[in-house]
């Protein structure tokens, strides 16, 4: 269901096959309550809710799913590069559960390029702690105010190169066929004795 903020009322959607798609009516009530607080849009999905929240709101969202809606698990953080698109690039995704309510729901935020920077949440969801370091090494995105932002997965060096960035170089080797042993074989660095 779709619930749209003007007319204050919830217009149903056709989904595949003419298969009617209902949000879960405990979801469509917080999903009302994060649109009225902060303005946000969603979007259903194969069943999955997507909220979209600016990156000045995710600290107070997260704060009131916490406390208000029971969504006491950061189940997973990552994130999702749109390269070459470049306005929103990234999309932050924090996925919440709540094991009271049996409700999962999936939260973004849209960052520009450049130098991307979110605020920190491991004063909500202790977790994010070492979620956000994964974000700073695979990503480049920032968390600010993190209480310990050292390198977490990538080599000593590599402060500048996030691999998970679709425009980060890749390593190719061409797949050796019976047609091509040769050429392949001659560019192979081997071990001399």
């Amino acid at each position: 269901m779709l619930w749209s903020p003007s007319s204050a009322t919830c217009s149903r959607r056709r989904g595949r096959r003419g298969k009617q798609l209902d949000m879960d009516k405990k979801l469509e009530t917080i999903v009302q309550a994060l649109q009225e607080n902060f303005g946000v849009t969603f979007e259903e999905f194969r069943g999955e809710t997507q909220v979209l929240v600016r990156a000045e709101n995710i600290i107070e969202a997260l704060t009131l799913l916490r406390d208000k809606y029971d969504f006491e698990l950061l189940s997973a953080m990552t994130a999702i590069d749109f390269w070459p698109q470049t306005s929103p690039r990234y999309h932050v995704i924090y996925q919440l559960t709540s094991l009271a309510r049996n409700l999962s729901l999936q939260l973004r935020v849209a960052l520009e390029d450049g130098e991307p920077h979110i605020p920190t949440t491991t004063g909500i969801y202790e977790v994010a702690n070492w979620r956000e370091r994964e974000l700073r090494d695979m990503f480049g995105i920032i968390p600010d105010g993190h209480p310990d932002l050292r390198i977490l997965l990538l080599p000593e060096g590599w402060e500048d190169k996030h691999p998970l960035r679709r425009d980060f170089p890749l390593g190719y080797e061409e797949v050796q066929f019976t047609f091509n042993v040769d050429e392949i074989n001659l560019r192979k660095p081997y071990a001399k004795e």
